[in-house]
Order: structure tokens, then C-alpha cells, then sequence
């Protein structure tokens, strides 16, 4: 079986290079001519771990990719459209990519005879596949769902930093559709899997995966909530986290207090859901405050920073660009607005990441950018720890104050070392 996947992004390249590891021919198709030829070279696009070892051995024996989504369709049986659907300033999702990959599909499913279905993995409100995917496909083709095509909506749950282990070994596996044959084509697609497959219809579907990113953020929201009190109180918020982890209605995991979450899902997926219930006229008031918590979260570390006295001229060390470790993701990032804000206090700021700093030069180009940790920490008066890289642990802070955002130290921490909220 020959499957086609649209968008090679963090989901499209973990689904592509995962389908050729089980054994399945795979075109992708995106409009990047630069990322295009990095693949063709076994160059990964992106930073993920295990990516590199698979394009040398997937490509272009089993991966092949192309910028003709015409061909694609032409020579394939199923498309996996992976393309952003990212946030629009009032926090609706822009439907710009997904409706123009739309069109493509649908004016190339006019000329192919065999029945095509087509499988939405990228993030979309509940009713996006009914009201949005199968209008337009059916506009451009002419073709009418069900009986000359398949539409299926089939969400994704990885995690950047561990998304190819994620998709080798998933907790379950979800497709929605009211067409029974995009049903069992899946089925055979994920044929190998041993976890739970659940059938349900497209809009279930589609909320599952808001409601699993919506809940992961709560429980963060909720431990910074937690942490911001056990501060005050001179409590130690790590111990109340494994205490209530144990409980295993509640589990330890998300159970870290830190600067709060970013990333190109947990902001922007709970935006919309936020979004799409009040325009339905509901008022979520349990997600509204878990957004108005990680979005005040950043500040609790300038809060700590003013007991120090003005910024204005203080040489301040960074450490850490990205959301999380594990990935050159800076997007929702709070060291960007972290970044911001000393900027704007005047402050000297000297920066380290082990692999995002080029994309923050982009936004940043002026500022201070150090070849190693080590160095980011002797050149400053004040070290500010915001991604939990493992390398940050094992560094000589000597006496410098270290302001840690994403409680890294389990064990020993630096002399002059004060955390977040814990």
C-alpha cells in the first residue's frame, strides 16, 4: 500500500518515517523546496531524536518526497494531511493550509479512478472534517463522500522530544468517520499496533484531541497554582507533587511546576477549544483560568529577579530557548517573553541552547550568544535556567544566584539557588 503525507512538520515527519518503518511506501509532499532537498540529503528538517537514523535508512528506498501533491495523490491510496492549523490573534485556528491542501486533493481526485481517501491528522475543532474537509473535496473533485472517496479523522498525540517513540508505542490509536471502508483502511494502515483502536465519529475525534491537550494543560496550570501557594507557605512543592502523584486516580506525570507550558500545541489548542465554546455560547471558565495562569506564570521569575535589585545593566545568563528539552521548538516558548521583558529592563542578557539559538538569532540578532553553558554562567551576575536540558545540571554555578524556572536540580543544587515556586 502506497500512502502520501502532506506537510512534513513535527507530525507529518514522525508519521511519514514511522510508515516506512513498518514497512509501507511513503511520498511526502510539502511546498518547502529547502526542506525537500534536506530529506533528500538524510538531512532531518527538524530536531528530533532517532530522525536522523531513520532518513538513512528510509530514504529514498521506502520515503520518497516531492513538492507535486498531484502525483502524490496519483500514486498513492491514502493521504495523511498533516498541515499547521496555528492560532489567529483572537484564538480562533487559521483553516488557510488545510483548505488549500483541500482543494489540491480534490482537483487531483478528479482524474483518479480508484477510490482515494483522505485522512486528517492535523488539529481541528470539532466539525471541521464534516463542515470544512468534505465540502471541499467533494467541490473540487466532484466527486461525493462516501461512495467515491474516503474522509477519516485520525488525531495525533506525540510529543516533541520523544514523538518517534511515541508513535512506535502509542497509548491508543483513535479514528473517526461515519464512512465504515476509511475505517477498516486505517485499521489495516495501523494493522501492526497492539494498543486500543477506538472507532468513533469525525467531531468526537477531533475533541478527543482537544480535550486530551486541554486536560495535560489544566494539570500543569494547576500544579503552578499549587507551587505559587507552597512558595508563599516556605513548602517544599516537589514533596506535594509526589504525594498526590502516588494516588493513582491523579498519576505523577505533568506533576512538574515550572515558568508554565508552550510549545506549538498546549497554547494554541486550548485557545481554540476556548474559542469555538464561547462562539457556540458557552463560557469555559476552567480553561480561560488555566491560560490565565501559565500566561502569568513567566512573571513569578521577574518577580524574583526585582528582589535583586534594578535589571538596568545586570548581566543576566539564560539558559535554555526552547518550550522543553528535546527539541528545537521555540514556538509559545516563555523564554521568548522572558527574553521580552529584560529587554525591556535594560538588562545585558548572555545566551545558550544546545539547539535552538539559530532560530532565536532570527527574532534576537543582537544579543549575546555563548558557545557553552559554562560560558553563559561566567560571564553573568544573575543565571536564569529556562528549558530543563540535562546538560544544565552538571555545570559549576559557583556563587552566582541561579533562578531555576523548570526544576531541574532533583539532587544537589547550586549555593545561591532559589526555584520558581518551589
Amino acid at each position: 500500500m502506497k500512502i502520501s503525507v502532506i506537510g512534513l512538520g513535527y507530525v507529518g515527519m514522525c508519521q511519514a518515517v514511522g510508515l516506512a518503518k513498518l514497512g509501507l511506501d511513503v511520498i511526502g509532499v510539502d511546498i518547502s523546496k529547502e526542506r525537500i532537498a534536506q530529506i533528500n540529503k538524510k538531512i532531518p528538517p527538524i530536531y528530533e531524536f532517532g530522525l536522523k537514523e531513520l532518513l538513512d535508512e528510509l530514504v529514498p528506498s521506502k520515503f520518497s518526497v516531492t513538492a507535486n501533491i498531484k502525483k502524490a495523490i496519483s500514486d498513492s491510496k491514502i493521504a495523511f494531511v498533516c498541515v499547521g492549523t496555528p492560532s489567529k490573534k483572537e484564538g480562533s485556528m487559521s483553516l488557510v493550509q488545510l483548505e488549500g491542501v483541500c482543494k489540491d486533493i480534490g482537483l487531483a481526485l478528479k482524474k483518479k479512478k480508484a477510490r482515494f481517501t483522505v485522512v486528517v491528522k492535523s488539529t481541528v475543532v470539532p466539525g471541521t472534517c464534516r463542515d470544512v474537509v468534505i465540502p471541499l473535496l467533494e467541490k473540487y473533485s466532484g466527486k461525493k463522500f462516501p461512495k467515491e472517496f474516503g474522509v477519516a479523522m485520525n488525531p495525533e498525540f506525540l510529543k516533541e522530544g520523544t514523538a518517534l517513540d511515541d508513535f512506535f508505542n502509542p497509548d491508543r490509536i483513535v479514528i473517526g468517520s461515519s464512512d465504515k471502508e476509511s475505517l477498516k483502511e486505517l485499521e489495516q494502515v495501523y494493522s501492526k499496533f497492539t494498543c486500543p483502536v477506538l472507532k468513533t465519529n469525525f467531531k468526537e475525534a477531533e475533541m478527543i484531541k482537544y480535550a486530551s491537550n486541554a486536560f495535560l494543560a489544566t494539570k500543569i496550570s494547576f500544579i503552578n497554582e499549587i507551587g505559587n501557594i507552597c512558595k508563599k507557605l516556605d513548602m517544599n512543592t516537589n514533596t506535594v507533587a509526589k504525594g498526590i502523584g502516588l494516588d493513582k486516580r491523579i498519576a505523577p506525570y505533568f506533576l512538574r511546576s515550572g515558568i508554565g507550558f508552550g510549545g506549538s500545541c498546549f497554547p494554541k489548542d486550548v485557545n481554540a477549544l476556548v474559542y469555538k465554546a464561547t462562539e457556540m455560547g458557552y463560557h469555559p471558565r476552567l480553561l480561560r483560568s488555566v491560560l490565565d495562569v501559565n500566561r502569568d506564570q513567566p512573571l513569578k521569575l521577574l518577580a524574583l529577579l526585582d528582589k535583586h535589585g534594578p535589571l538596568k545593566g545586570k548581566k543576566i545568563g539564560i539558559l535554555g530557548l526552547t518550550f522543553k528539552a528535546g527539541t528545537d521548538d521555540i514556538r509559545e516558548s516563555p523564554s521568548l517573553s522572558t527574553i521580552k521583558e529584560l529587554l525591556m529592563e535594560e538588562a545585558q542578557l548572555y545566551i545558550y541552547d544546545p539547539k535552538a539559538m539559530d532560530r532565536v538569532k532570527k527574532i534576537f540578532p543582537h544579543l549575546n550568544y555563548l558557545a557553552t553553558a559554562q560560558d553563559v554562567i561566567d560571564n553573568s551576575d544573575i543565571v536564569l535556567i529556562l528549558t530543563e536540558w540535562s546538560e544544565f545540571v552538571k555545570l559549576n554555578y559557583g556563587n552566582k544566584l541561579v533562578i531555576d524556572g523548570k526544576n531541574v536540580f532533583n539532587g544537589q543544587k547550586p549555593k545561591n539557588y532559589e526555584g520558581i515556586c518551589w
